[in-house]
């Protein structure tokens, strides 16, 4: 039960995050972005919900036969979404991107420190689904 809690918040953290994160002035209407790039974050976003539907009924629908088999498939979907905002993050300086905008969800300040808040949050998430796929074996 407390795999499918978990793989249900991460699941959450990949589909309803960017919902409210992207669905407004700083990015999918922003008038500072070309037409064609508020075009993919909506796709974007939406394929993520879409994926998630999926995921939380392969968390909650009914079980197979060892109990397991969607459970792993959940988190395998959810690594493939993690993991591509990962690898688009590792190769950023290889197409000029940006982990935030400037009239977006500024980094947080603590002191000196600074913490890009896409970074935080799906980093925590990222190790949550690590130790999850634990509780699933």
């Amino acid at each position: 039960m407390l795999a499918r809690l978990l793989l249900t918040l991460i699941t959450l953290g990949y589909s309803l995050i960017p919902v409210l994160a992207d669905f407004n002035k700083t990015h999918a209407t922003n008038p500072a972005w070309t037409g064609h790039a508020r075009y993919h974050v909506v796709w974007q976003v939406l394929s993520y919900v879409l994926i998630a539907a999926i995921s939380l009924f392969l968390i909650w629908g009914p079980v197979d036969s060892n109990g397991s088999f969607g459970l792993e498939l959940a988190a395998a979907l959810a690594f493939a979404i993690y993991g591509g905002f990962f690898g688009a993050l590792f190769c950023i300086r290889l197409y000029g991107g940006r982990t935030y905008d400037d009239n977006g969800i500024q980094p947080l300040k603590a002191g000196v420190l600074s913490f890009d808040v896409n970074i935080t949050v799906f980093t925590l998430i990222s190790l949550m689904l690590i130790g999850t796929v634990f509780l699933v074996q």
